[in-house]
């Protein structure tokens, strides 16, 4: 019984420190998962430590599925220790599920699966993080006044909406994201956590695409960039996520779709541009420990992000104009009007 007690605890440890932490879209049990926490060790932080848990899911096109398996994932990263936890892009109803666009009743019911800020789906995951003492991003198809868009939610470990922002940069020539809104602008906000207040700002996938979108966020004091993301990420892709965190001297954490709807990869790189984490392709739950403290001594010295800028030389940069060879038309072939963006 004793040797087989050791043999299990050693299999727990040596899975903890080679394999992905990743689970079915059943779960383990709270109690499957405490226990085996317990044995490998696995929810140990470090002093100092911040704990991201970007999680890598395959959800349907199915609210109530996608609301329990969340609540399971979230479960898992709190047994790991977790701090935040950041779900991929439009989780609530999957950005890669099917729905034909070329048909009006798909694109209707597609449309009324939208959510508004205080529906149920979205305040269970208000619920939990007060419950679990953990922050957590949700993300999901907004519904604000019969205007649709692409929104996540940081609610803090004590259950507070510190910040709801939706994607700023939406991927027009989509006919899903075509048939949504542009959000306002981006938000900095201090994430309240067990280490004291941390300044967290939030973009969504094809934003990063943009500098802009992670240099406002600098500007606006984020120490921590979370991205919900949703795309097959390549190595150019990987990268952009480390030159933003390298140039703005801040961490970035990223969360993908798991391979089947994306390719994984989740990310998070620190405020010198050194690789934290990278994930492989597999469906779980992927950690990424930051040392805050470290950040902001990293910050205190480079010479990159705001400490040299020349910003009286960049008036062009929000100029409106635009000529071929960059004049677009978005997915219903009406031309893309940035004034009106």
């Amino acid at each position: 019984m004793t040797s087989k007690l050791h043999l299990s605890l050693l299999t727990a440890l040596l899975v903890t420190l080679f394999c992905p932490v990743a689970f079915c879209n059943d779960g383990p049990s709270d109690h499957e998962t405490e226990e085996t926490n317990a044995a490998s060790g696995i929810n140990e932080v470090q002093k100092g430590i911040l704990r991201i848990a970007l999680i890598q899911s395959i959800p349907e096109l199915d609210q109530t599925v996608n609301l329990e398996m969340g609540e399971r994932y979230c479960r898992r990263a709190k047994a790991m220790g977790a701090d935040i936890a950041v779900f991929p892009e439009m989780y609530s109803l999957g950005y890669f599920t099917k729905v034909d666009f070329d048909n009006p009743k798909a694109v209707s019911k597609w449309k009324e699966m939208a959510l508004s800020t205080e529906s149920p789906f979205v305040m269970h995951f208000q619920k939990l993080a007060k419950d679990l003492d953990m922050a957590i991003v949700i993300t999901y198809l907004e519904d604000r006044q019969g205007r649709l868009r692409n929104t996540a939610t940081l609610f803090d470990r004590n259950g507070k909406n510190v910040i709801t922002y939706s994607k700023v940069h939406t991927c027009a020539f989509f006919p899903m994201e075509g048939s949504i809104e542009p959000g306002d602008d981006f938000y900095v906000a201090e994430l309240d956590t067990r280490l004291g207040p941390v300044k967290t700002g939030i973009m969504i996938c094809y934003d990063r695409e943009f500098p802009e979108s992670a240099r406002i966020l600098m500007l606006k004091g984020a120490e921590l960039i979370l991205t919900p993301n949703a795309c097959g990420l390549d190595s150019l892709r990987i990268s952009q996520f480390q030159v933003r965190a390298w140039e703005n001297c801040l961490v970035t954490a990223m969360a993908n779709y798991a391979a089947k709807q994306g390719n994984g990869r989740s990310c998070a790189y620190n405020a010198d541009g050194k690789e934290i984490m990278i994930a492989d392709s597999n469906e779980g739950v992927f950690t990424a420990d930051i040392d805050i403290e470290k950040v902001r001594q990293i910050r205190k010295r480079t010479v990159w992000s705001n400490a040299w800028r020349r910003p009286k030389k960049y008036k062009d940069l929000i100029s409106t104009d635009v000529a071929e060879p960059f004049l677009r038309e978005d997915a219903f072939g009406r031309p893309y009007d940035r004034t009106n963006q």
